[in-house]
């Protein structure tokens, strides 16, 4: 198979280009057909791969590519679930090259989606065609691509509902997390669950001279940024009433079995270019950005904002925020509990709209299951070393809806680095580990197999 991908490496390489090249951007109408384009790129790409019954499964939004390989029904089956959409490029400005013209240089491929999660699903599809071109697929396997993921997945779950046969699997195999390094590879165990909201404040009922009214009424934006810093307190802990009540915490033997995960911190703050780092007291980097929960304003806009000056107080602000949930916590209990308190801390002077966008729960994988063994081997087989098991701050919110509606745990294998810069501008994916997941992905098959029996 190595010989086959040899062979054949610049053409994955290429393929995967080429879908880079299509804006897949679902959060914004205006890129509708470039990401339908994007669903038929990746439809027709597993028809070539070998797949069967490969088709567009029609959602309330953008469609699943669906394909599968059913080689022998007594054989275990794998469910493959990726995405092709992406985050928006913005602001476009300060990418070095293009988002939608990749480029490849110090062998990284500079693109947006390139490792999220383009890159990821695309090994996938290639490792696939490694193994029915070289007769090694031990597996069968079923492919499920959204095109919602960057948008909550809204019409993920209906779909899983209504197909439960079609789906019907023994694990799903998930690539977009990442991993500690190169020479590190590790396995993603747990993800944050995730509350999603906009906030808006409003004041008069237009935009005011600040010289006629200034003091005189609330100024929308003022407000905003007081209720959203009374959010932490001197110890970074998040205010909100209760919002710690169903928080997992764990124990000392855990937090120093995740202690054993190499991890520089001179490093990290080098690659942020950052003096120092700032996070809740009591808990290291590592575990802040895990296994505690967090909010983070991830947008906050109002006024004038143009070139020049506008002497204005504006008649509203806005604000996303977005916080991070862990085991124990759901989604809808820490919007309830965000909506409660920010509209206790508002004064008279203002009104205040919550608008919930989305959510997802917080999920742990089994590490002595038979999949996770076998991707560990995998790993090992093709890195040399073993796989160090890790809980990842991001969030698949599919992930635990997959455990409550197929009953399936998932084995989340990614292959990309921190410093990718996803959802950043200059997102980048290396060759090196695009190729390595399409070497690892066969091994998983294999092991899988071999330890099913």
């Amino acid at each position: 198979m190595n010989q086959y991908i040899a062979d054949n490496k610049d053409r994955f390489i290429n393929e995967l280009l080429d879908m880079l090249r299509i804006p897949s951007v679902s959060a914004d109408p205006k890129f509708k057909q470039d990401v339908l384009r994007t669903a038929d790129f990746v439809a027709q790409k597993l028809r070539e791969a070998g797949a069967d019954n490969v088709e567009l499964c029609e959602t309330a939004g953008y469609p699943i590519v669906y394909g599968e390989k059913v080689v022998d029904p007594s054989l275990p089956t794998v469910l493959v679930y990726g995405h092709y959409d992406v985050q928006p490029a913005d602001p476009y400005e300060l990418w070095h090259s293009p988002p939608f013209e990749p480029v490849i240089k110090d062998g990284k491929i500079y693109a947006r989606g390139a490792c999220d999660d383009k890159g990821q699903m695309y090994m996938h599809v290639k490792a696939f065609e490694v193994m029915m071109q070289n007769n090694a697929l031990t597996c069968n396997v079923k492919f499920m691509i959204e095109g919602e993921e960057e948008v909550g997945s809204a019409n993920l779950a209906t779909f899983v509902k209504n197909n439960k046969e079609k789906l019907n699997a023994d694990v799903i195999l998930i690539s977009d997390t990442g991993m500690l390094g190169n020479d590190t590879p590790s396995i993603t165990t747990g993800l944050r669950g995730m509350s999603y909201v906009e906030v808006e404040v409003t004041g008069p009922n237009r935009d005011l001279h600040s010289g006629l009214y200034g003091g005189a009424v609330a100024n929308p934006i003022n407000i905003l940024c007081q209720m959203i810093a009374s959010m932490h307190d001197e110890n970074n802990h998040i205010t909100i009433p209760g919002f710690y009540d169903n928080v997992q915490e764990l124990s000392k033997e855990e937090r120093a079995e995740m202690a054993r995960a190499p991890f520089s911190l001179e490093k990290y703050k080098q690659a942020l270019d950052l003096p120092d780092v700032h996070g809740e007291a009591g808990y290291v980097t590592m575990e802040r950005n895990s296994i505690r929960p967090t909010l983070d304003v991830n947008g906050i806009w109002g006024g004038y904002t143009g070139e020049g000056a506008k002497t204005v107080i504006p008649s509203q602000a806005f604000a996303k925020i977005s916080m991070r949930l862990v085991p124990n916590q759901t989604s809808e209990e820490i919007t309830e509990k965000f909506k409660k308190h920010f509209e206790s801390i508002a004064p008279k002077s203002v009104k205040v709209l919550v608008k919930p966008h989305h959510g997802g729960e917080p999920v742990v994988t089994p590490t002595d299951s038979v999949a996770y063994q076998a991707a560990a081997k995998a790993y090992e087989e093709t890195f040399g070393v073993k796989p160090v098991p890790v809980r990842s701050g991001g969030s698949i919110p599919i992930v635990a809806m997959f455990k409550s509606e197929l009953g399936l745990d998932s084995v989340l294998m990614g292959f990309g680095l921190d410093t990718d810069a996803i959802h950043s501008p200059n997102e980048h994916f290396g060759v090196f580990n695009f190729m390595k997941g399409i070497e690892t992905i066969p091994q998983f098959y294999k092991y899988y197999a071999e330890m099913s029996k």
